[in-house]
């Protein structure tokens, strides 16, 4: 499976940017927009679910339309993601996806998003799409089949305004570059030249698997992590600064968590 993303500026254009994918052949459970806040005539007389989940915070669920036994109408999953606040998605895939990034979407979306979805879901470019939503901004998501289907539904996004997930994360990371950078030189190390596995590690604590656990859960996939990256990289320096990243990129995510929590 392809999954292709884009960013865009208002949930309008996101809406006619993904009925165009609709249109292309994508089928329904394959497409969502992600969007900030949720529209209380959407999620009206819908059943809520409220969890407790350790380290995650107060999440909501709630899902309408074919899904939920009805008979016509896309589904609607709309959750509290930590670090984020409320979001809404439309569509199954959108449900699979706020399930994958902490939010309980009830059991139907999470049951039916188990089995059809888990295999394409990009859980290493959520917190790029959660950076998004925190910024007012709303997501396309859709999986495709095939190399060919994927480039199609690429060119469709640019087309109607996206902006692609490669740049949306360079602009995450430009945003938190200098502080890094700071934090990095202070403890005497040369961020210049390890930027990139300090870079890698970071984003590596910030995948869906690693989240709301404790460091010594994580610390076998840390290291998997680290053993793949000096595969890719040998003879390079890659232990030290993708630890140091990964470990700033858990205190980051905590720190949105609690943000999200205060607000």
């Amino acid at each position: 499976m392809k999954t292709i993303a884009g960013v865009f500026q208002s949930r309008e254009d996101a809406e006619r940017a993904a009925t165009q994918v609709r249109e292309s052949g994508v089928t329904e459970d394959k497409v969502t927009v992600l969007t900030p806040g949720s529209n209380p005539s959407e999620l009206q007389s819908v059943p809520v679910v409220t969890a407790e989940q350790p380290g995650m915070g107060k999440a909501i669920g709630a899902v309408l339309g074919a899904s939920a036994g009805m008979t016509t109408g896309p589904l609607i999953a709309a959750a509290i993601i930590p670090g984020v606040g409320p979001i809404t998605a439309i569509g199954l895939l959108g449900g699979a996806l706020l399930a994958a990034a902490g939010g309980t979407v009830g059991a139907v979306v999470g049951n039916k998003a188990e089995n059809s979805m888990t295999p394409g879901l990009p859980e290493d470019e959520l917190f790029v799409y959660e950076d998004a939503l925190r910024q007012g901004r709303s997501v396309v998501v859709a999986v495709t089949d095939s190399d060919e289907d994927a480039s199609l539904v690429r060119d469709l996004l640019k087309a109607e305004g996206a902006e692609s997930v490669d740049a949306a994360r360079e602009k995450w990371w430009i945003g938190l570059r200098s502080a890094e950078q700071e934090h990095y030189t202070a403890i005497g190390k040369n961020f210049g030249r390890d930027e990139k596995f300090y870079r890698m590690g970071f984003e590596a604590a910030l995948h869906a698997r690693s989240r709301c656990k404790e460091y010594d859960q994580v610390l076998a996939e840390m290291n998997t992590d680290i053993e793949n990256v000096q595969r890719q990289f040998p003879g390079e320096d890659v232990e030290e600064p993708f630890r140091r990243g990964y470990e700033r990129g858990r205190d980051h995510y905590q720190a949105l968590c609690d943000h999200s929590k205060a607000a």
